[in-house]
C-alpha cells in the first residue's frame, strides 16, 4: 500500500516505512507513526534534484531510479521478505500521488514478489 505521511495512519496499514531521503515539511514524527525510515531506497539526492516531480520527466526518472534500486538488492529483498510476511505502506512525502519513488519502489517490489512465487511454486 501507498499513502502520503501526512494522511493519518490507519490499523491496516501494517508497517509503515519512510521511504524518502528527507523527512516530510512540517510533520511531527510522533504524528507520523513511521516504523522504519529507509533512506536507502529513496532515490539518490542528484535524481530526486534532477527530477523535482516533473511529470514530463517521468518515464525517464523511472528507468533512473530503478537502476538506482537494482544497486541494493539486500535492501530490496528485506522489503519484499517484510511484505510477504504482513501489510506494508509506503510513506512517501510528495504532493503528486502518482508521480513519485514510492510507486516506482512498489513496482519493483511487487516485481521481485512475483518472480518468487513463480520460482517456490
Amino acid at each position: 500500500m501507498l499513502k502520503r505521511a501526512y494522511e493519518a495512519p490507519s490499523p491496516g496499514d501494517g508497517s509503515r516505512i519512510l521511504v524518502d531521503r528527507l523527512w516530510p515539511r512540517g510533520l511531527r514524527k510522533d504524528a507520523a507513526a513511521i516504523g522504519s525510515w529507509d533512506k536507502d531506497v529513496a532515490p539518490s539526492a542528484d535524481l530526486r534534484r534532477w527530477f523535482g516531480h516533473d511529470p514530463a520527466r517521468w518515464d525517464e526518472f523511472q528507468a533512473r531510479y530503478r537502476e538506482e534500486l537494482r544497486m541494493i538488492p539486500g535492501k530490496l529483498d528485506a522489503l519484499a521478505d517484510l511484505a510477504r510476511s504482513g501489510p506494508v505502506t509506503l510513506v512517501y512525502g510528495a504532493r503528486d500521488e502518482e508521480h513519485n519513488q514510492a510507486v516506482v519502489l512498489r513496482q519493483v517490489l511487487l516485481q521481485i514478489l512475483r518472480e518468487r512465487t513463480g520460482k517456490d511454486a
